[in-house]
Parts: C-alpha cells; structure tokens; sequence
C-alpha cells in the first residue's frame, strides 16, 4: 500500500467485487455488480486526469443503487468525491449534487494512481486473465487499461515507490 491512501478490489463472488477505499481512518467499502466494466472505469478514469479535462466521473452499479466517483484534477493533486444514490436508474444522468456525499479525500495523482495499479496488479496476480473473466463474467480484465495507466504515471509522475513491471 501507499502512504496516505489505500486501495483495493477483490472478487468477491460470481459478478460481484468489494471496492475499498481508505484515507487514514475515513474509509468507503461498496460491493459492485459486473453491470458496469468498473475495475476499467477506474484505471480509464485515472487515466484521463493525465490529459486536459480537469473532472471525470465514473459509476458502479450497487444493484439498485449507483456510487458516483468525481475525480478533480488540481495540479499534481486530484481531489476525490464519492456520491450515493438510490436507484442508478433513475440517477445516472442527475447531478452530483443530488447524490449523497459519503466519501472524499484529495490526494496526490502520483500516489492514487499508483495504489490503484497495486490493486489491478494483484487482482491480476490472483485470478489471471482467465479466472477474472471466469468469475467477474461480462467483463475481461482490463489489461489494456492498466498498461496505460501505467505508462501514464511512470511517465509523468515522479514516482519513487517500487513498480512491477512483470505483468502486463
């Protein structure tokens, strides 16, 4: 793990995964739904602070529920809101705001990236590429996604934390 944020994904079930996210005590656990490719929503959504738009959104679907992700770029810092609505339905075209906040941090984009590639990786380490489809179903593991991210951060940030490079 990374100082100050902590990140992880397990396959938690035939379709299901548990997404956590802590910042020192302040911590947020969802169990998402393979409805939505969503370990690729994060890394693309990671990705995509390294370009010019400064705010990227993505959603896991809770079955019925939608968690809402912001991502805010601020220079070498991304600030990080989570938003809870009832029914993804009916919520995914709403405004953040008619979510409920129940999450957020800012972090470094160095440090964030970095942890969760450190996730993706050992996600990967565990299941494969073969077990990951097996067990998340709709979705292969997002390889291509993870390459990019990766490319990404080593590329622009000034990243001193160790980096396996062995998997794709």
């Amino acid at each position: 793990m990374t100082a100050g944020i902590q990140f992880s994904w397990e396959l938690s079930g035939s379709g299901w995964a548990t997404c956590r996210i802590a910042d020192g005590p302040c911590e947020r656990r969802d169990v998402v739904s393979y409805c939505t490719d969503a370990l690729a929503d994060v890394l693309h959504g990671l990705a995509a602070l390294y370009g010019p738009g400064p705010v990227h959104r993505f959603s896991f679907d809770l079955e019925p529920a939608e968690i809402r992700w912001v991502l805010r770029g601020a220079g070498p810092d991304v600030e990080i809101t989570i938003y809870l609505f009832p029914n993804m339905s009916a919520s995914f075209d709403a405004p953040d705001g008619a979510g409920t906040l129940v999450w957020s941090s800012r972090q470094g984009r160095g440090v964030l990236s970095h942890a969760v590639m450190e996730a993706a990786q050992s996600v990967l380490r565990i299941h494969g590429e073969e077990g990951y489809r097996a067990k998340w179903l709709q979705h292969p593991f997002p390889v291509a996604a993870l390459q990019d991210l990766r490319r990404l951060h080593l590329r622009d940030d000034a990243c001193n934390l160790q980096h396996d490079l062995s998997l794709p």
